[in-house]
Order: structure tokens, then C-alpha cells, then sequence
């Protein structure tokens, strides 16, 4: 498939990590909605994500109804399911859990090209503090890079424009 490259929003970066930051006793989920750029295939433009659940992850029936109406809901936009978002409930915790592994080889069953990523919980509690200015996720899936889409990138997100695995 060769090098993909995946360009993530400021909005659905900020929503994933005020998910996080809100329920930061709990794990968390959602899923990244894009689609793969027109004038490259080896880019995927990640344009939203939505928070799913902060409690009870791996309930199926909810998780299965969730899917479908995002996707129903998105596909008038043009996006599409193209990845997931997890922080896990332990601070220290850098593993990507059973459920989380799940869900995302079911979104690659119908997405190839698809992203996980795990949200360190570390960085996250340092973002209010303002001393670290790093990613506040790694990438778990097989891909080599994120790139921060430059709309207006505020100056705490500009730290985080680009990182390599």
C-alpha cells in the first residue's frame, strides 16, 4: 500500500482531546470521519471525529447503532467512518485494550486505509498546564505519519503540526 499520510483537523483534533480531557477518569472513544483526498490516494483528509462512549466501550448494540447512524448521518457531507480514537482509563496506560484493537480491525474491514489512535493520557493532563507541547496521541495502526490541517491553526495546536512515528 506503500506510505499513507493522514491530515487531521483542528476540529476533530479539539474534539477528541475535550472528550478525553472531560471524562479523564474513564476511558474513551469515538470515531474519525474523512475521506481519502481526491488529488492524492495516499492521503487521507480526516475533516471531524465524534466522541462515542466514556463508559461501558464494548457494549456491541450500542457501538453497532452508533455506526450506522454516523455513517447515514455523514455520508450527505461526503465523510465516511475512516478511523477511531481511544483513551484508555489508566493514566499510565499506553496499550491499546482488546476492544479498542476490535473496533478498529472492524473499521478496517471496511476502510483499508484506516487510523488508530491511542490518546496519552500523560500529555493530556500536561496540555491545561502548558508545559508540554507535544502530540497528545500516538499513532496505532500501520502508518507513518499525522499532519494537523493548517485552517487557522491556533498557536497551542502549532506544536503539534507534524510528528513522525
Amino acid at each position: 500500500m506503500g506510505e499513507l499520510k493522514y491530515e487531521l483537523s483542528q476540529n476533530a483534533y479539539i474534539k477528541l482531546v475535550l472528550h478525553a480531557r472531560k471524562h479523564k477518569t474513564a476511558a474513551v472513544n469515538g470515531v474519525l470521519l474523512g475521506r481519502v483526498s481526491p488529488q492524492n490516494d495516499a492521503v487521507v483528509e480526516i475533516a471531524d471525529s465524534v466522541p462515542l462512549f466514556h463508559s461501558h466501550l464494548g457494549l456491541l448494540p450500542n457501538l453497532e447503532i452508533s455506526l450506522i447512524m454516523i455513517e447515514e448521518h455523514y455520508s450527505a457531507q461526503g465523510l465516511g467512518i475512516v478511523g477511531y480514537f481511544h483513551a484508555n482509563e489508566r493514566f499510565d496506560d499506553l496499550e491499546l485494550d482488546s476492544i479498542a484493537k476490535n473496533i478498529g480491525n472492524h473499521i478496517c474491514r471496511y476502510f483499508p486505509q484506516c487510523a488508530v489512535l491511542l490518546l496519552d493520557n500523560k500529555k493530556l493532563e500536561a496540555l491545561p498546564k502548558g508545559k508540554d507541547r507535544s502530540p497528545v496521541m500516538q499513532v496505532s495502526a500501520v502508518f507513518v505519519c499525522i499532519e494537523l490541517s493548517n485552517y487557522g491553526v491556533s498557536v497551542s495546536f502549532l506544536a503539534i503540526k507534524r510528528f513522525w512515528l
